[in-house]
């Protein structure tokens, strides 16, 4: 079971990440571009994911994740902190979405974060 100070934590270690307060929660950014937040009472972790993909996730998981009503028409997908599985799966997560967002610099400069499979 994850906890919101773990994907805080994570969240910080992924390169030129900054953390912002933005409608009254914490946010994460990389380059300026919001890839995960933490919203209403930190149980759940909001983060990027192309929406071809994310119906799949939801169905495959649906105790794990959802999509928020207000992000449905957006590219994100929400996390349930306590039904993940291992802080290595949180570290997954949070590192696929800060791929989303981060610069093609960050992204050549950081190989260690590519995607499995080279994608």
């Amino acid at each position: 079971m994850a906890e919101a100070q773990d994907a805080r934590t994570i969240a910080l270690s992924l390169p030129e990440t900054t953390e912002k307060t933005a409608w009254s929660m914490p946010t994460f950014r990389v380059a300026g571009k919001m890839y995960a937040t933490l919203p209403e009472d930190e149980t759940s972790l909001a983060v990027r994911c192309p929406k071809e993909e994310r119906g799949e996730l939801v169905l495959a998981e649906p105790d794990k994740f959802w999509v928020a009503g207000h992000e449905a028409s957006s590219a994100w997908v929400r996390v349930r902190l306590a039904a993940v599985d291992d802080l290595a799966e949180l570290r997954d997560i949070l590192t696929d979405s800060w791929r989303q967002a981060a610069p093609g610099r960050l992204l050549q400069a950081h190989p260690e974060l590519a995607a499995p499979g080279g994608g």
